[in-house]
């Protein structure tokens, strides 16, 4: 059974930055897919960046350019290093993962961490 534990939310200014980290335990970190997304108050959760196991990674578009997703399997975690923050960032960021597949990265997660919350204040 995979686990995945999120760090890293907090408050910041619009313009600023963070860095969420998500470890993980309990497989073979190299073998998984790993995804970011994110539920703002009132809306449904959404998919905000994908790392696939060889590090293809995706975005949506709202974040593309901003964020950077990125993986260090020797340390079994994934990064978001989320810049140039905007209110509508505002939400909380969860960190999810499945065995490595073909399919998109923006579903088919099996495992999810609890969340982080990033708040953007203007």
């Amino acid at each position: 059974q995979v686990q995945v534990v999120e760090s890293g939310g907090g408050l910041v200014q619009a313009g600023g930055s963070l860095r969420l980290s998500c470890a993980a335990s309990g497989g073979t970190f190299s073998s998984y897919d790993m995804g970011w997304f994110r539920q703002a108050p009132g809306k449904e959760r959404e998919f905000a960046a994908g790392i696939r196991w060889n590090g293809g990674t995706y975005y949506t578009g709202s974040v593309r350019g901003r964020f950077t997703i990125a993986r260090d399997n020797a340390k079994n975690t994934v990064y978001l290093q989320m810049n140039s923050l905007k209110p509508e960032d505002t939400a909380v960021y969860y960190c999810a993962a499945r065995l490595a597949t073909a399919q998109l990265l923006t579903w088919g997660y099996n495992y999810w961490g609890q969340g982080t919350q990033v708040t953007v204040s203007s």
